[in-house]
């Protein structure tokens, strides 16, 4: 069948141009900046392409409506994705049964070559090896590891001319989950709302998680906060529901903090919805009282971070999209993060994990995609402290993987990568751990990683393996009994 979207990329031309400077470093360098609009053409494909998946004659498209055609850059068609960690098991080292494990990097990018793959990066990776002395970016071959179950595959086909958004975006009325919304997307809001109702499964499990922040420059402290974690996805069941059966929850999270002791027994749940504010419940040990925190969203700093965690930076974007307005750059073929298994090996020792400034190369893999490119930029009469944000979202599998936030004088101030890989208990592929680079201060974070946790991430498929995987939990009687234990 001929291909409606043959040759789409070259249907939005995109033309960067861009001069970030940063207060920590003093250097200036000539970065890319997105400014295009979809054009009408580009809309009717879109039309075309989703008259085809809701008929299911469509052979151009993946399940998740990514193009399976390759490039002849080096991105390889898309196939049916199988298992690509057989013999694999729960406590034993995911990267061990990769089924590219012995890829060897093909070259890698440094401050030396960067502008040679310039046009295949984004603004933030530029600035990162521009200015982050030693900082690195290991290529290897490209690897479409990103499928979906069936059911997913079906949700995402009924959902062409279901699921409907309001007027900006900002809300999600209904869609067949778990699948996504809008797999032929016209505005950058529908991109944004296959992202964040990617499918993980019903939740995942993370005990003894570290979320690290580097020292000051010139300190030697790090933060280190250990805490055990869960995020549930009350519509992730196979047997499917729709997003307006679950109240439009988007998903509920908890974390309850072991150590340091200056911050051991603190806890929290949050439950975000589409369309009205985040709930979030509090629970302080010195005071042996649960808080809700309406405040506690947005840009607002997350307790513990030294000020460099806002809430909307986690899993490189969470929360709500109100107080932004949406604009869809194009689909581009870009050199991003893409089967970071090595950010997820809990038997991993943190020395060798993390150095002073960044992450260490070998932890990170980065290869050739495609994907979707969205300009998010803060509403009239609301505010941000990154007015402006740029995501990167795969085509593959609708995950983040990476942003950049610019300050109120248009400078890059944060840069985000999000690891995405293939989780082999579900399917398909998620995105936990990820880095940001605070190009302020030098300070970089990671949250999300099991490095040197000791135990790995726990997928689940099934709603009833775990008492955190009802809806009952997440409110703020439940965090106070469990607090108080």
């Amino acid at each position: 069948m001929h291909n409606p979207l043959a040759g789409a990329r070259h249907l939005v031309k995109v033309k960067e141009i861009a001069v970030v400077k940063t207060h920590a470093f003093k250097k200036s360098a000539s970065l890319i900046r997105s400014a295009a609009k979809l054009s009408v053409i580009a809309s009717a494909v879109a039309m075309t392409l989703t008259g085809a998946l809701a008929e299911g004659t469509d052979s151009a498209h993946s399940p998740s409506g990514a193009e399976v055609a390759g490039t002849a850059s080096g991105i390889p068609a898309w196939t049916p994705v199988g298992n690509v960690g057989a013999g694999w098991s729960y406590g034993k080292r995911r990267a061990d049964f990769f089924k590219y494990k012995s890829d060897k990097p093909l070259y890698t990018i440094d401050a030396s070559n960067v502008d040679k793959y310039a046009d295949k990066l984004n603004p933030g990776q530029i600035a990162l090896l521009k200015n982050l002395k030693g900082f690195t970016m290991p290529v290897y071959p490209s690897r479409r590891t990103c499928g979906v179950p069936d059911f997913v595959a079906e949700n995402t086909k009924n959902n062409v001319g279901f699921a409907k958004m309001n007027a900006d975006g900002s809300e999600l009325a209904d869609a067949h989950l778990p699948g996504y919304p809008f797999p032929a997307p016209k505005t950058g809001a529908e991109v944004m709302w296959n992202a964040k109702l990617h499918y993980r499964g019903a939740g995942v499990e993370m005990r003894d998680i570290i979320t690290v922040v580097s020292p000051r420059k010139g300190a030697s402290d790090w933060i280190k906060n250990v805490s055990d974690a869960w995020i549930y996805q009350p519509w992730g069941d196979k047997a499917g529901t729709t997003f307006a059966k679950v109240n439009q929850v988007e998903g509920n999270a908890y974390y309850a903090y072991k150590s340091p002791a200056a911050i051991a027994g603190q806890a929290a749940i949050f439950t975000t919805y589409a369309g009205k504010p985040t709930e979030v419940f509090y629970y302080f040990p010195g005071q042996r009282r649960t808080r809700r925190m309406p405040s506690y969203a947005y840009d607002a700093p997350q307790i513990g971070f030294d000020n460099q965690y806002n809430m909307d930076e986690a899993l490189v974007f969470s929360g709500q999209t109100d107080r932004f307005s949406w604009k869809l750059l194009g689909k581009k073929e870009m050199i991003v993060t893409y089967n970071d298994l090595g950010m997820y090996d809990f038997s991993d020792k943190f020395e060798d994990a993390y150095g002073p400034d960044f992450v260490n190369p070998s932890k990170r893999r980065y290869e050739l995609h495609r994907v979707w490119v969205v300009e998010a930029t803060v509403k009239q009469g609301m505010r941000h402290t990154a007015p402006k944000r740029l995501f990167y979202v795969d085509e593959d599998s609708w995950n983040y993987l990476g942003a950049v936030d610019y300050d109120a004088q248009g400078n890059i101030s944060k840069v985000r990568e999000g690891y995405v890989i293939p989780v082999y208990e579900t399917g398909s592929c998620d995105t936990l751990a990820f880095a940001q680079y605070n190009l302020v201060d030098g300070r970089y974070l990671v949250d999300g990683s099991m490095l040197a946790a000791g135990r790995d991430a726990k997928w689940s498929v099934d709603s009833s393996a775990d008492q955190h995987y009802k809806p009952s939990f997440y409110n703020a009687d439940n965090l106070r009994a469990l607090s108080e234990r």
